[in-house]
């Protein structure tokens, strides 16, 4: 046996030798499984291997499977990669926003809109968020159900709608974002998987998906219309200063184009993604009565029947235990990075070009990680229990230049939402309904019936 301590490393791997996921169909790829159940699919890739090649028809996809590999992809790597073709499908929508543009762009877009995500500017828009889940609150009646998706959906959009574009969205809009949205959310994970000539048949999924898209776009160039006609001096909201900022280098600003791109990508993650873990978290408190007892608890001793604020979101450090753990149960399904340049990544060599695929979803429930992955467990995130575990084994934003810009508007919203609602209801699991998991770009309810019973104390 050698014991030379200065031996060169290990050659890097052709791509030929990673092994490839179980359920392959000759010409489809593993389409089929993915198609069929692409949640249980992801979850199970670990367990062919930290780097799995996953086919898409015939394009393969390398799959980063383990917390440090992703870390390396987002983090420590991440100016070798760029967004992959999840995101070239998805540029039919968002253009070339923060979500779907290539390094330069992001650069100078992400500059452009960082000051309208700063802590100061979120806390501006606490008490829009709470007048809306007051009233949200208030709507109800003992022993009543409610369609829960449905009521956050709407607390959502109004949030949105006053905080993005300082009005009140009439109601047609409001349905039509309603109805809308979560189409191009359900068919997006569809077209990221399929391959291209799936666009031009014409099949339900690809008529309902331009429809949406043409009608989602409208609404957006409609309030970036109105925004320029209120003018200037209106701009509280993030719209306005979107269409107000400058380029502190140059000077430039960006064109209606860029800013509708910039909205749709708000408007998705400020509806459908805020809305779908508000629902999630109600839906496992509901089923965990311990736990509920505890927010309760903690929410009666911070906020009692008053307002939620920011000084009051800053003393309830187990709502945000809950809304971690729920953010890690529920996170994003699939992701994608392209190489930019040759690279050696996970022992292999990577030609240019190879689409490099991950799961946030699937990370988080890895039994590698986390013990009974799937239990829902909010002292997972105790200070003590969190100090044990490395930061990238939990990022629900996403990490790196790359993270999510709008993720403390977002739990701002999620947390005042919750402690406004449970300071005087609780919500009950309607008797007899299975809550499923719909897979889409952000998995959701199938649906969410819940008993909305008052708070006693």
């Amino acid at each position: 046996m050698s014991t030379d301590l200065h031996a060169a490393p290990a050659a890097a791997a052709d791509l030929r030798s990673v092994p490839r996921a179980p359920g392959r169909i000759p010409l489809l790829g593993h389409a089929w499984p993915l198609w069929r159940r692409p949640l249980d699919f992801l979850r199970a890739l670990p367990d062919t291997g930290d780097l799995v090649r996953v086919d898409l028809g015939t394009m393969p996809v390398y799959f980063a499977t383990s917390p440090s590999l992703v870390h390396e992809l987002l983090v420590v790597r991440a100016r070798e990669f760029d967004k992959g073709r999840f995101f070239d499908r998805a540029r039919v929508l968002v253009g070339d926003g923060l979500f779907t543009a290539g390094e330069e762009v992001h650069r100078r877009h992400r500059r452009l809109m960082q000051p309208m995500f700063h802590r100061d500017r979120i806390a501006a828009y606490v008490d829009t968020m709470s007048a809306r889940a007051r009233a949200l609150a208030d709507s109800w009646q003992p022993g009543q159900t409610v369609s829960l998706t449905e009521a956050i959906y709407t607390y959502a959009v109004g949030t949105l709608s006053e905080t993005m574009f300082s009005t009140d969205i009439d109601k047609a809009t409001s349905d039509a974002i309603h109805r809308e949205v979560p189409i191009l959310i359900k068919y997006a994970l569809v077209r990221a998987v399929a391959p291209t000539a799936f666009d031009r048949i014409p099949v339900k999924a690809n008529r309902e998906f331009d429809r949406a898209t043409e009608r989602v776009l409208g609404i957006i160039d409609d309030l970036i219309a109105a925004a320029h006609a209120r003018g200037p001096a209106a701009g509280g909201d993030l719209l306005s200063t979107l269409l107000a900022a400058r380029d502190a280098d140059t000077g430039e600003s960006l064109t209606d184009r860029e800013v509708r791109d910039e909205s749709v990508a708000i408007m998705f993650a400020g509806t459908e993604t805020a809305a779908t873990a508000l629902s999630w978290l109600f839906h496992e408190i509901g089923r965990a009565p311990e736990v509920e007892e505890r927010l309760c608890a903690e929410i009666d001793a911070v906020v009692g029947d008053g307002p939620v604020g920011m000084a009051e979101l800053a003393k309830l450090p187990y709502l945000n235990q809950v809304m971690d753990e729920v953010f890690r149960l529920h996170a994003v399904p699939l992701l994608m990075r392209r190489a930019i340049r040759d690279v050696e990544f996970a022992g292999f060599r990577l030609p240019a070009g190879t689409e490099i695929g991950f799961s946030l979803y699937a990370m988080h429930q890895d039994g590698r990680v986390h013990d009974d992955p799937l239990r829902f467990d909010p002292d997972r995130w105790s200070p003590e229990n969190r100090a044990t575990r490395p930061r990238e084994t939990h990022i629900p934003f996403g990490a790196g230049v790359r993270k999510c810009i709008g993720d403390t508007y977002a739990r701002t919203e999620i947390a005042v939402a919750v402690a406004t609602i449970l300071s005087r209801w609780r919500l009950r699991p309607e008797p007899g309904v299975t809550v499923r998991e719909v897979a889409a770009a952000v998995a959701h309810p199938d649906r969410l019936p819940m008993i909305v019973e008052p708070r006693t104390r």
